[in-house]
């Protein structure tokens, strides 16, 4: 039988969550959440260790299946779906790693070029065609022969960013895009993040510790505790909150967070 291509519709959000479980052994991670990731928005997912960020994350683009509960994305049901069922859904939602999980045999250009290869694409130019504008896109042109060996961890980022996107598909996720980064290299990932939104209107959800880029690229923050959609809503919201928990994280106080600009 087959399954409908999604499509997203300017109203309808293009990620729902609704009443999602997930449980490790006695462990129960995910505690009933209900979220709406609207198209077109850069969403931030924060919240103290052990939230249930990136388990909900991996959720989405169908890294795992829910104990209960359902994700959809632009309206298709994905939560049961084998993986050859998920593999058109999976053009639609890119993830970048925390670490880039770039192949250390291949090249850049065979890292990036990996997800068409894997589709079937045969076409050598198209594929050098494809990567080249992904590399232009991250602002790494030229770097098609360098080894993930000869890279900066900023430029491996960039790569697996590159890589995420050689698809155009409607979403990234990113995985603690920020880690090990130091501010100017974090800034340039800000800006990347910003220029999909706006020249592709790119969805992304973004999970990170970084306060300072959270109130730089956020169009929306989701504040998760203990399993649940604890706090959301703007930036401005946020640093504006007299919620106990919400100041404490903040400040620093319920997490390793707190140094954020006021401004």
């Amino acid at each position: 039988m087959s399954l409908p291509v999604p499509t997203s519709s300017p109203s309808a959000p293009l990620i729902r969550v609704r009443g999602l479980h997930q449980y490790f052994g006695q462990n129960h991670v995910l505690r009933g959440v209900d979220l709406d990731v609207q198209s077109g928005e850069t969403l931030c997912l924060l919240g103290t260790s052990g939230g249930g960020k990136s388990v909900l994350v991996k959720h989405m683009v169908g890294l795992m299946q829910p104990h209960s509960g359902t994700v959809e994305i632009a309206g298709v049901d994905i939560s049961r779906m084998s993986e050859r069922q998920l593999a058109p859904v999976r053009k639609k939602v890119g993830i970048m790693f925390q670490n880039g999980a770039l192949f250390d045999s291949m090249s850049v250009a065979g890292n990036i070029a990996f997800p068409l290869i894997e589709d079937g694409v045969k076409d050598e130019e198209e594929i050098e065609r494809r990567v080249c504008e992904s590399l232009d896109i991250v602002r790494l042109p030229g770097q098609q022969d360098k080894m993930p060996s000869d890279l900066s961890g900023g430029m491996k980022k960039r790569v697996a960013l590159a890589r995420a996107i050689i698809d155009r598909p409607e979403c990234v996720c990113y995985d603690e895009p920020h880690a090990g980064l130091d501010p100017i290299t974090a800034d340039t990932i800000d800006k990347l993040i910003k220029q999909l939104q706006r020249d592709f209107n790119m969805t992304n959800i973004v999970i990170t510790h970084e306060l300072r880029s959270v109130f730089r690229i956020a169009d929306r923050i989701v504040f998760m505790k203990d399993g649940q959609v604890y706090w959301q809503g703007t930036p401005s919201e946020m640093k504006a909150s007299t919620d106990p928990i919400i100041t404490d994280f903040l400040n620093g106080t319920d997490g390793k967070d707190g140094d954020w600009d006021h401004s």
